[in-house]
């Protein structure tokens, strides 16, 4: 199982960008994911969270302006972060849970992202 990031970048106060996480290998189901960030000397924070059911969770800073999916059809996930601040600046880490094929069984898995660098700045 391999999670490879993407969608990080620089964006103007007020502007939107998308994250996306994809699970390679041979995956069964994402079941739940947990984004996080990081700024510069800070330490790593939750965002927000889904679950497979559809259940979310956004902190108050991000709620409103933030949404998490996941898409099991292309073993994706996404966070969708529109009118952006220059506190959302920061490293951030999807972390995924979710099933895998492993000779005719079912195994669990819970791996991290790489990070993507979003950077919101005149």
């Amino acid at each position: 199982v391999q999670l490879q990031a993407s969608g990080g970048g620089s964006v103007q106060p007020g502007g939107s960008l998308r994250l996306s996480c994809t699970v390679t290998g041979r995956i069964f189901r994402i079941d739940a994911v947990k984004w996080f960030r990081q700024a510069p000397g800070e330490s790593r924070e939750l965002v927000a969270a889904e679950n497979r059911d559809d259940s979310t969770m956004y902190v108050d800073a991000v709620r409103g302006r933030f949404t998490t999916a996941i898409d099991n059809a292309n073993y994706t996930v996404r966070l969708q972060m529109n009118s952006l601040r220059p506190e959302d600046t920061a490293v951030y880490y999807c972390f995924i849970e979710g099933y895998y094929s492993d000779h005719s069984t079912l195994k669990g898995f819970a791996s991290w992202g790489q990070g993507t660098l979003v950077t919101v700045s005149s």
